[in-house]
């Protein structure tokens, strides 16, 4: 029961309400009837138990319950010097994944963060130059992907973008209000194809970005 939880009828620490009310009256999919939404958390994302009738492809209806993980919509961005055929990549402390068996939590990634109030392209070159200090002018759409739809609703926008390798500054980023500790890593292409394969990168946005370089971006043949 949410009851008067904060998030509900009454505004959480972040001032929100109606959190319970997201998914009901859907009516996309005529098979899908979704009954009762539960507010089970509302600390910086929020956390639902979604109850729903299920019809299944004999026309038997069935119900079922389903805890999804909403963070917002994030986006991401390959920063990449076609001239010197480098990537820039951010390395930074990543709590889940410490937990979760990596080595030291220091994972690589391309900059990437949520949307907030921001469009994608807008959020996208924040991020970037607050992570890598550079810059993003012309942008180049790659794709646009649900990370881990069997309990996230994140839906992550990627983005391409040229910067010149040769008038970068600095190996560091990230925002001191935020406890951002960002190292800046810029690397040849293929020596990033390499780290995937040996395990020193694997985040999987970074790895679909860096595979699409080589496949259909700016280090691929037709290009």
């Amino acid at each position: 029961m949410n009851d008067a939880r904060p998030g509900t009828t009454v505004p959480d620490h972040r001032g929100r309400t109606g959190l319970h009310l997201t998914g009901l009256g859907l009516d996309r999919n005529p098979s899908v009837v979704v009954e009762d939404v539960e507010l089970l958390a509302a600390g910086w994302h929020v956390l639902r138990a979604t109850t729903f009738r299920y019809r299944g492809d004999d026309g038997t209806w069935s119900t079922q319950t389903r805890e999804t993980y909403d963070r917002g919509n994030g986006a991401t961005v390959l920063l990449y010097d076609p001239a010197r055929r480098t990537v820039l990549l951010t390395r930074q402390f990543r709590y889940p994944v410490y937990v979760n068996d990596h080595p030291d939590g220091m994972l690589i990634e391309t900059a990437a963060g949520l949307l907030d109030d921001d469009d994608p392209v807008t959020a996208m070159r924040r991020e970037a130059e607050e992570e890598t200090g550079v810059r993003v002018d012309e942008v180049e759409p790659v794709f646009e992907v649900y990370m881990s739809p069997g309990s996230v609703t994140e839906r992550l926008h990627f983005f391409a973008a040229a910067y010149d390798g040769s008038a970068r500054h600095g190996d560091r980023g990230g925002l001191a209000e935020e406890d951002e500790e960002i190292e800046i890593l810029e690397y040849d292409i293929d020596d990033a194809l390499s780290m995937i394969r040996d395990g020193s990168i694997q985040d999987a946005k970074t790895i679909m970005l860096l595979q699409w370089a080589v496949l259909d971006g700016p280090f691929s043949p037709g290009r």
